[in-house]
């Protein structure tokens, strides 16, 4: 499935797809009106209070605010991939996922997909010489030794490489000699004119990305020979700072994973997994990364970094407390586990057992714990000029904390331990520049750089999210992203006028075609919330009246509004009138104007009383005093 998936196909495949039967091979529903309801999937509850809509193809909860698509139900609830997603939805229609020309890039994919293809048959190859090959009894011995059952072998799909020198070649053939060259799996010789398999006589992990392909492997010498773990070279689908072994096998196992242990070894892994520990997982070769931090961040609230208790261990533990703080947000957690001298975590899990384990991750020190012990190891704290020293070592670490609540708690830590008042610590306001606001210009818009779904990289960051070939190319949004650090946006009125006129144009969109142009502008001329997103959107259905509300909320999801358009599409309107549902609509509007018309004629009359109007002002005093004469002659 390489290359960009065509936007068209993403519409026709919801077109085709009943959200109804899609949820219901997942949870039980009940039919209730015109809806279907059920226990929600994504946080526990003993009341339903998660809808599904069928006319809308619209899924919300309104106890945890979980709301979209088929498509992003899959996403969800199978813990999948955007490109995963579209697969399963497809198989169900009996679709083949196209892949849309894009030149250069289109070949790139081409020759990315033929690597993955290529591992995947080395993958199943090794597992099948462990399973047959007339040496395979060291390996087997070698798992049992370390206590690893066929089953845990067989879900992390652990395999052996046989000693010589081009098994894997032969068997996958040697036509295909510079693709697996270029997946990472021979070492080319072109002075001697051959090449030979990179992994002999060696246990074999494949390394699985989160989509579940395989990308890479890491090889386990069985004698004296050096290295004792082998890794593949990087490539065009393996990036060693951006990959952490056992993840993906981590997300299938625990349906909600909210801490992973990052430990060193694949062995580690495993072995933990063997004793029912199934949220490890390891870096392959290199210190923890941003990355890889980035990457657990999306996923989960809290990381614990597993180290030796010697001081190679507390040396790369400061290591990682210097890569998470910037990465520190409000409602993340990092914690550090020190394991004895001389142990690991399998030694550690083996010796004491799932139940003692867990309890040392538990007990495991925050991060700012970790940090205030680690600057005060060498210091007096009794002195003045200890606290001095842990203060000039601890402000400008505190200071790369970007959660703002978490950054002031730990300046409040620091207070306490150095006997200063807080405010010392908190950094000094950079003056302000006043900014003029024009108001005319402050237009809602859904975002243009496609909905970010945090780590969809490898599936959203191809998804266009303009609706097909509509034309709708709005402008670039001043309201920031939700990924964007700022203000939260201003909650909507949900009973004021504008926000049921939003509510009843998301249950129709084709009430946009209704407005006249005199009306959309004198909307975007108004300073309000509602008014601006009315705007917005009645610009955008012009263009596609058509486009269903579940796809229409796909693309603002990633608006500061995203969250409160969709709560307004999963109410009722208790209309069942096309007729009633455009007379109150257009009633909407007119009340809307008609407000803020009265409110800004009121301004005028009394800046009149107090200063003289410029002539711009009394143009638009005389323009509302006719306006009102008109109406009351109606």
């Amino acid at each position: 499935m390489a290359g960009r998936i065509p936007q068209d196909f993403i519409d026709d495949l919801l077109h085709r797809t009943d959200i109804v039967d899609v949820v219901e091979e997942r949870i039980k529903l009940k039919r209730t009106g015109k809806n279907y309801s059920g226990l929600c999937p994504f946080h526990q509850e003993k009341t339903p209070s998660f809808s599904v809509n069928p006319d809308k193809q619209f899924y919300y909860c309104f106890g945890c605010g979980a709301g979209g698509n088929a498509l992003g139900f899959v996403m969800e609830y199978d813990r999948l991939e955007f490109r995963e997603a579209v697969d399963i939805l497809a198989k169900r229609h009996g679709l083949e996922v196209p892949a849309q020309s894009n030149g250069p890039q289109n070949r790139a994919d081409q020759e990315r997909q033929q690597s993955y293809n290529l591992l995947q048959q080395a993958s199943d190859f090794y597992q099948q010489q462990l399973r047959e090959h007339p040496e395979r009894n060291k390996a087997v011995d070698y798992l049992k030794q370390r206590g690893l059952s066929g089953s845990i072998a067989k879900r992390f799909g652990i395999g052996y490489a046989p000693p010589g020198w081009d098994n894997l070649l032969k068997h996958i053939g040697t036509e295909q000699q510079n693709k697996l060259d270029d997946a990472g799996m021979l070492i080319m010789k072109p002075e001697q004119n051959r090449s030979y398999d990179r992994f002999r006589d060696r246990i074999m992990f494949p390394i699985i990305d989160m989509r579940g392909r395989t990308i890479a492997f890491g090889g386990r010498v069985l004698t004296d020979e050096k290295p004792k773990y082998l890794n593949s070279p990087e490539t065009h689908t393996f990036k060693k700072h951006e990959e952490l072994y056992g993840l993906y096998q981590a997300r299938q196992a625990n349906r909600e994973l909210h801490r992973v242990l990052i430990v060193e070894g694949y062995m580690d892994v495993v072995a933990l997994a063997q004793f029912g520990i199934t949220n490890a997982v390891a870096t392959l070769g290199t210190a923890t990364s941003a990355n890889h931090l980035q990457r657990l961040f999306k996923l989960l609230p809290e990381v614990v970094f597993c180290f030796d208790g010697d001081n190679a261990g507390r040396q790369a533990a400061q290591r990682a407390l210097e890569t998470a703080l910037p990465l520190m947000e409000d409602g993340r957690q990092a914690k550090f586990l020190f394991l004895p001298d001389g142990e690991d975590p399998d030694s550690m899990v083996r010796s004491e057992g799932t139940e003692a384990f867990n309890r040392r991750v538990d007990q495991a020190l925050p991060l700012s714990e970790f940090l205030f012990d680690s600057l005060s190891e060498s210091l007096d704290l009794e002195s003045g000029e200890g606290r001095a020293r842990l203060s000039a070592l601890a402000v400008p670490m505190i200071d790369k904390i970007p959660g703002q609540v978490f950054q002031q708690l730990m300046r409040q830590q620091l207070s306490e331990i150095s006997g200063l008042e807080r405010q010392f610590f908190t950094p000094k306001a950079e003056p302000s520049v006043p900014t003029v606001q024009h108001t005319t210009q402050r237009q809602a818009q859904p975002s243009q750089t496609g909905p970010d779904y945090g780590d969809y990289d490898s599936g959203y960051g191809n998804y266009d999210s303009s609706y097909g070939d509509s034309g709708f190319t709005p402008s670039p949004s001043p309201f920031r992203t939700r990924s964007g650090r700022n203000r939260p946006a201003a909650a909507l009125a949900t009973t004021s006028n504008g926000a049921r006129a939003l509510q009843l144009l998301l249950h129709n969109p084709k009430l946009a075609l209704k407005v006249d142009l005199e009306t959309s502008d004198a909307l975007g001329s108004l300073q309000h919330t509602e008014q601006g997103l009315l705007k917005a959107l009645i610009e955008q259905l012009r263009n596609d009246p058509n486009i269903p509300t579940a796809i229409l909320l796909l693309q603002w999801r990633d608006s500061d509004y995203g969250p409160q358009l969709k709560q307004l599409a999963s109410k009722e309107l208790l209309i069942s009138s096309g007729e009633q549902c455009e007379q109150e609509f257009l009633g909407c509007l007119d009340q809307l104007l008609q407000q803020t018309r009265e409110a800004e004629l009121d301004y005028l009359k009394e800046k009149q009383q107090n200063q003289q109007l410029s002539s711009k002002d009394k143009k638009r005093l005389t323009e509302l005093l006719l306006a009102g004469q008109r109406r009351k002659h109606r």
